[in-house]
């Protein structure tokens, strides 16, 4: 079976299960699973259940596929992602994407936990660009022209009309924003102080483990992009160790801000 064809087999798959129309795919990442739980009106498919489909099992990731309505929008929402750090290969990382774009999707908010090279942690950041620096390129092979180009225009990979509605809502909201460059490493070690000091260098203001590759297809896919990051800890060399345990811990004390900032943007897009 050819990826176009997985694509749509998993499409119908969910259709017959109850999911209609799409307006926005959201990918939620380390302890930030639980906005998925205000969706109203929900269809909710284990990961397990859905051909094609990935397995996620990091800390944090419950694994389950949500569709309803949220803030207004019909959305499908992925608790917990793929990581290729996992073992996935770099096509099951970004087959959800594929999916959503599938079922109708316009836009997608990805979101992910990510270490502080500027920020500190418990900032919220507003993704403004991003380096990839995982090593992968989830297009390389032949080229899916029925969803995209061959060489797909990165310039605007973060929507900016959706990044100027976030800090609207931010500002009328009083929750506090900041902006910045998210830059993908491979995992699963955390970086080293020197990568650190040299993704301070470039540009990078946060890292991560994930989010690159999904937002490239998702570019290629059409798709109009928002992504966050919850800042959880200072980036090696900028405190005295790293701990997925400190991740998860910062998340759930910044999570109730991170929920709420995501469903009036959302409301307004």
């Amino acid at each position: 079976m050819t990826l176009t064809e997985k694509i749509k087999a998993t499409a119908l798959f969910l259709q017959n299960k109850g999911l209609a129309k799409v307006d926005f795919g959201m990918i939620l990442g380390s302890g930030l699973g639980e906005l998925a739980e205000e969706i109203t009106e929900s269809v909710v498919i284990d990961y397990a259940d859905i051909p094609n489909w990935g397995r996620s099992t990091v800390v944090g990731h419950a694994g389950k596929l949500v569709y309803g309505t949220l803030a207004g929008k019909k959305v499908l929402a992925m608790q917990g992602r793929f990581h290729f750090y996992e073992g996935n290969p770099i096509e099951v990382v970004t087959f959800p994407v594929r999916v959503m774009a599938e079922l109708g999707a316009t836009g997608m908010i990805v979101t992910n936990a990510a270490g502080g090279v500027t920020h500190g942690p418990g900032t919220i950041m507003l993704i403004t660009d991003h380096i990839n620096f995982t090593g992968q390129n989830p297009l390389i092979g032949e080229n899916l022209e029925v969803y995209g180009p061959r060489f797909p225009d990165m310039s605007n990979a973060y929507d900016k009309k959706y990044q100027a509605t976030a800090h609207l809502v931010a500002e009328r909201t009083g929750i506090a924003l900041k902006e910045g460059v998210y830059m993908g490493y491979s995992g699963p070690t955390y970086e080293t102080p020197a990568e650190i000091r040299f993704s301070e260098i470039i540009g990078a203001n946060a890292v991560g483990m994930s989010t690159v590759p999904e937002v490239i297809v998702a570019v290629h896919s059409g798709l109009r992009v928002l992504g966050f990051s919850a800042i959880t800890n200072h980036a090696a060399g900028k405190q005295a160790e790293l701990s997925h345990d400190e991740v998860v811990k910062v998340t759930n004390q910044i999570k109730e801000e991170f929920k709420t900032l995501v469903k009036a943007v959302l409301a307004e897009l």
